[in-house]
């Protein structure tokens, strides 16, 4: 039980560190402090749906749908290539550090963005899907897969609430125009790094 526990935790742990875009998002929020919990619990019920599907067999889906990989490859990079050149024009136009003091875009719109960037995103299905449905495979019992799907799931929430929260220990930094033009550009970047290796993968 607790190497399936522990199993199941720190495999997504370490997974989920590795989805750019979202984290990304999620710590720019965290920043500004705009519907800092709601975008959290958005991308861990997310992430809590998606392993979930892939303990359960997401391979059977795909395997009825054999475009569906490459559909969403090329959907997600398309978004990623968007979302990249719209933080590569707020670096660009600057003052990204004054939206601090202006009203918080719509929680609607943001969790829309928020949304796109986790479910667009072919690294996530990788990641939960298929790394973490392949990993629970080795799980021998029922019950003990189980225990890895939620200790998985306690993984996501702790990292997401962890980075949305804890974005605000950065705050003292990111006072100045310059520093959010800095991390805007390194947003933009990894989007397109992201795009470049879906388009090209």
């Amino acid at each position: 039980m607790i190497a399936a526990a522990s199993t199941g935790f720190f495999t997504a742990f370490a997974l989920i560190l590795a989805i750019g875009a979202q984290n990304a998002f999620v710590l720019r929020q965290g920043l500004l402090r705009q519907h800092v919990f709601a975008v959290a619990l958005t991308c861990a019920l997310s992430d809590a749906i998606l392993i979930t599907l892939g303990v359960a067999g997401f391979g059977v889906l795909v395997a009825q749908f054999p475009s569906l990989p490459l559909i969403m490859r090329y959907a997600g990079a398309a978004f990623l290539l968007a979302y990249g050149a719209l933080r590569f024009w707020a670096a660009w136009k600057g003052g990204a550090h004054l939206e601090m003091a202006k009203p918080a875009a719509s929680l609607r719109a943001t969790i829309l963005t928020c949304l796109m960037l986790t479910w667009l995103n072919p690294h996530v299905y990788l990641d939960t899907l298929g790394l973490l449905g392949a990993v629970s495979t080795q799980i021998e019992t029922g019950a003990l897969r189980v225990i890895f799907a939620i200790s998985a799931v306690t993984a996501s929430f702790t990292f997401f609430f962890s980075l949305a929260y804890g974005a605000k220990l950065m705050s003292p930094i990111m006072q100045s125009n310059r520093a959010w033009q800095i991390m805007d550009v390194g947003i933009g970047g990894l989007m397109w790094l992201l795009a470049l290796g879906l388009i090209l993968g």
